[in-house]
């Protein structure tokens, strides 16, 4: 016989079956533990410091809860219900909203402005853009005790200059005075506008802007067809956080006004909606209906938000579609 025939194939041989070590974890189920170890303080961070504190002052707001007594009554809807006939509530809610109108479009061309100017090849613009800045970087806080120190009547600065100059003294911490130097206070710290504006201008393409002007394009035209668009993100940036900043302002409304006796002290012109919020919280102790304020601006917020994401959708321009298209 010959040696094809009596050759006999041996069938493939089958992979070994893996070893299971008893007490030997699975590598995928040791990462994700390694995972979660890691990211837990951020998760009970988040919970203890954010979660409850929310689900808390909703509880709240649907009680009648004075902050001390440790009997509170359920209420339902009734505190919401009583905002929108309260109308201290809604011209307070006015006001910060004028008070938005106002400053915000006030800081972003502020910052703009000046990004535009310290974005010129000018001598010692590294020293002027830190000298804009540093404002910004101080507290509010200190901030607004400052312009309280500087606009008082008797003692403050801007006075001693007007009486210098021949004028007579004003009184600046008191209606309608007083929202004038709120607006000033606001555009004492437009620094942080300006490094966000001045960062979007010099991601801007220099060949697009040589390629205007080759054309004949004035600066004009250049600024408004190709610098604004290509800023437009950044703007709408600005004006997001700008509005959700301007509608939560507190210390410089409380703080710049004439006495630090309280809210029943502010001036009616600085008389805004988180002032009302704290004069409900520690002046009248009604818990569950400034709980129930806060949770209207948190509804407030997020509306304008969203509207401001919707109606920008057409004028804001994106170099990268978010489906990653050019």
């Amino acid at each position: 016989m010959s040696s094809a025939l009596t050759e006999v194939r041996r069938p493939a041989e089958a992979p070994a079956p893996k070893q299971v070590v008893r007490g030997k974890k699975p590598p995928g189920l040791k990462k994700a533990r390694t995972f979660y170890l890691f990211v837990a303080p951020w998760i009970i961070g988040f919970v203890t410091l954010t979660v409850f504190p929310l689900g808390y002052a909703f509880w709240l707001s649907l009680t009648d809860s004075d902050g001390l007594s440790p009997r509170t009554h359920f209420v339902g809807f009734d505190n919401y219900m009583e905002i929108f006939r309260d109308p201290l509530t809604l011209s307070s809610l006015g006001k910060t909203g004028l008070f938005a109108l106002v400053t915000v479009p006030l800081s972003i061309l502020a910052g703009l402005l000046l990004a535009v100017m310290l974005n010129q090849p000018i001598r010692g613009r590294g020293l002027l853009r830190g000298l804009i800045y540093l404002p910004a970087v101080v507290p509010p806080v200190g901030a607004a005790l400052t312009f309280r120190l500087i606009f008082d009547r008797d003692a403050g600065a801007a006075n001693g200059i007007l009486s210098g100059l021949g004028g007579s003294p004003i009184t600046w911490l008191v209606d309608p005075n007083v929202r004038y130097v709120l607006y000033a206070l606001v555009l004492w710290g437009c620094g942080g506008a300006m490094i966000i504006s001045l960062a979007g201008l010099q991601d801007i393409p220099r060949e697009l802007l040589e390629a205007a002007q080759v054309d004949g394009a004035s600066y004009w035209q250049t600024f408004t067809r190709i610098t604004v668009p290509l800023l437009s993100p950044v703007i709408l940036f600005q004006v997001i956080t700008g509005v959700i900043g301007s509608l939560q302002s507190f210390a410089p409304l409380l703080l710049s006004s004439g006495s630090l006796s309280g809210a029943g002290a502010v001036p009616q012109g600085n008389y805004m909606y988180m002032i009302h919020v704290f004069a409900q919280y520690f002046s009248a102790s009604r818990f569950g209906y400034a709980s129930a304020m806060l949770w209207l601006l948190f509804a407030v917020i997020l509306l304008v938000t969203l509207v401001i994401i919707k109606v920008s959708a057409r004028t804001v321009f994106y170099t990268v579609e978010p489906e990653g298209k050019k």
